[in-house]
């Protein structure tokens, strides 16, 4: 059954804006101007959705929503209010009264429309008496409307979308009991779009189907890799289609809490700022990305606000009057119910000190106030990843002790048929582990190599004058050795994420790639006057995103091993080697020793200087298991001051 929605605004504009909307997204949806159509139009048919302005031509919204909530249909609706009466004692008012939600104008419709299909769904859920919804992903209109009439037929509810991003937004909003794929689509295809719902903490448990006209054996081994639960070939009858939908369900694992949040669903961002101007310029530009954004003028509204409503991410000015910046981020910390929510610290003040005071408050991030927004919201988004992979992390662990509990006791009863079967179940648990432990370590040490930094800088800005040469050089090299720590996190997390990755093969053009990542180079470094030749094409069978990453290493290694050459020289091209066709990145830096090529490709191995030359040690190792992945071998060749020539096959 459709869900319906009521849309109550005098304005002519809104009205159409979120009518075409939820239209769009498969609602049945009605608009009115006044309180009395309202009533008029709720007397006549009930609305799943209630999209509710505050200041209405004939009466107060709010009132209305309280005249609702008192009736006896008026609990079964989702209401949301809208209004530009965006302060924050308002908003608490209609949240109080009984509203689901509080959007502020101006609006993104997408936000309107996600929120309302999220807080239906949360409120359906344990219900039991909703049929499974099946999201059905096919840009095929003729097959798609065959396959829905056969599963409504089979009693499914079932919500369809024509492509893998329509597809993946879709199911982050309606949380289906399944998902059935298929398997060629234009831009983001079938398996990408499973592997994108298993990396997703809300979606992971969600069974998926993955459909195809292809005959290829190997396709089912591919379905399955990418993470489907089952594969179904289009030509089967429906008896086994429905029959593999049902035992896909059946032995489904067990979805997310309703509560975990989708990485691809509605945020709220909690801005707290005195100064409107500001507020009103950062609200208007992460509206820009689809959040809806709360403003507050203060510590004291912000902690309010808190009491009712919850939000995703909080963005807290450091100087303010009042109880100010770093007393309300203390106060938010310390209550259970919302320290986990990420928050981060900005201010105009260009200091170190004022940075270690946010920080040291509680805050988990910190960034100063500038024109350009573009670092904010990237830290917004890393913030609302790192808290979900944290929230998941914790669940995992809880699964994962539970189940080698009930391993344990099982073990013993199994026969030796069986063993081989086990050792790969338990590899699978203790690569799931590692991954897990890996990620929680980078972070949990990034942290603290953050305030070592930052005390070495505030020690050199506030007591240069009580450092001498020595003790100023030993803080230098205190802080770059931080930075190391930082950059060699990062590479290991890479190099641990290549050799896990799942190949895409396609067809690449390596002189294309190569060209793309010398633009990059040219980019960060415009004085530098390198002579750079490229053959004009290099087709080859690979994964695109993973062979980027070796010309990244080989052409940025060249790159840097000619920075003391007043003519520096790349060649990059395909050649004829004893090992068949090869490819060659050949430079005339620096060069070194043969002797020591054994160590090359090894993690940590350098043979230059940290000073002479900066770097990890990590990136010829990642190349190595890169090309090895792809069933080929990489060497070198060189002399000392004379350049080198790295050299894989595929």
């Amino acid at each position: 059954m459709t869900d319906t929605v009521l849309i109550v605004d005098d304005s002519l504009t809104v009205r159409m804006d979120l009518q075409e909307a939820f239209d769009a997204a498969g609602f049945g949806a009605r608009a009115c101007a006044t309180l009395a159509d309202a009533r008029t139009a709720l007397a006549e048919h009930p609305a799943d959705v209630l999209v509710l302005d505050v200041l209405l031509p004939d009466g107060d919204g709010v009132q209305f929503l309280a005249e609702l909530r008192g009736s006896d249909r008026g609990e079964e609706s989702v209401v949301l209010m809208l209004s530009s009466e965006a302060e924050v004692k308002d908003r608490i008012r209609g949240l109080r009264t009984g509203a689901d939600e509080y959007v502020g104008k101006p609006y993104d419709a997408h936000y309107v429309v996600a929120r309302a299909r999220e807080l239906l769904r949360s409120r359906r859920s344990g219900s039991g008496a909703a049929r499974p919804a099946i999201l059905l992903i096919d840009d095929s209109t003729t097959y798609r409307e065959t396959l829905r009439q056969m599963l409504e037929s089979a009693g499914y509810e079932v919500r369809t979308a024509a492509s893998g991003e329509e597809g993946l937004r879709a199911a982050a909003n309606a949380r289906p009991a399944a998902i059935v794929v298929d398997s060629v689509l234009p831009g983001v295809d079938g398996t990408t779009v499973i592997r994108r719902v298993r990396l997703d903490a809300a979606l992971r448990g969600v069974p998926c189907v993955l459909l195809t006209g292809s005959e290829d054996r190997e396709a089912e081994l591919r379905a399955l890799d990418a993470g489907a639960d089952t594969f179904v070939r289009k030509e089967e009858d429906d008896e086994v289609i429905l029959a593999r939908l049902a035992a896909a369900l059946r032995s489904a694992a067990q979805s997310a809490p309703e509560d975990t949040a989708s990485l691809l669903g509605p945020k709220k961002i909690l801005a707290v700022d005195d100064s409107a101007t500001y507020l009103a310029e950062l609200a208007a530009t992460l509206r820009e990305d689809g959040y809806d954004v709360v403003p507050a003028r203060s510590g004291e509204e912000a902690l309010d606000l808190l009491a009712v409503q919850p939000v995703d991410c909080i963005l807290l000015d450091l100087l303010m009057p009042g109880i100010g910046g770093r007393e309300t981020c203390q106060r938010i910390k310390a209550a259970p119910i919302v320290r986990d929510i990420p928050l981060i610290m900005l201010t105009a003040l260009d200091d170190r000190g004022a940075m270690l005071d946010g920080l040291g408050a509680g805050a988990d991030d910190y960034i100063q106030k500038s024109g350009e927004f573009e670092v904010l919201k990237a830290r917004v988004r890393a913030q609302i990843r790192r808290k979900q992979f944290e929230d998941e992390n914790r669940r995992i662990r809880e699964e994962l002790l539970h189940e080698r509990l009930e391993a344990t006791q099982a073990r013993a009863a199994r026969n030796l048929a069986e063993t081989r079967a086990l050792l790969v179940e338990e590899l699978e648990r203790k690569n799931r582990e590692l991954e897990a432990f890996s990620y929680s370590v980078a972070h949990d040490l990034r942290g603290p190599l953050r305030s070592i930094d930052g005390f070495s800088h505030a020690l050199l800005a506030q007591y240069a004058d009580k450092l001498d040469a020595k003790g100023e050089d030993y803080l230098q090299r205190l802080r770059a050795s931080a930075r190391r720590m930082a950059d060699l996190i990062d590479d290991l997390l890479e190099l641990s994420r290549v050799s896990r990755t799942e190949l895409r093969h396609h067809r690449v053009d390596l002189a294309a790639v190569a060209r793309s990542v010398v633009d990059e180079l040219r980019g960060r470094e415009p004085q530098r006057d390198v002579e750079v030749s490229i053959s004009g094409s290099m087709p080859v069978e690979g994964d695109v995103g993973l062979l980027k990453i070796v010309l990244e290493n080989l052409i940025g290694n060249a790159w840097k091993f000619t920075g003391r050459r007043p003519h520096a020289k790349i060649e990059c091209e395909p050649v004829d080697t004893p090992a068949g066709r090869a490819f060659v990145v050949r430079d005339n830096g620096a060069g070194f020793d043969m002797a020591y090529a054994d160590k090359l490709f090894g993690v940590f191995q350098r043979l230059h200087g940290q000073q002479e030359f900066p770097g990890t040690g990590i990136g010829l190792a990642t190349v190595q298991r890169i090309v090895e992945r792809h069933g080929g071998r990489v060497w070198a060749q060189a002399q000392p001051g004379e350049g080198a020539s790295f050299y894989f096959t595929l």
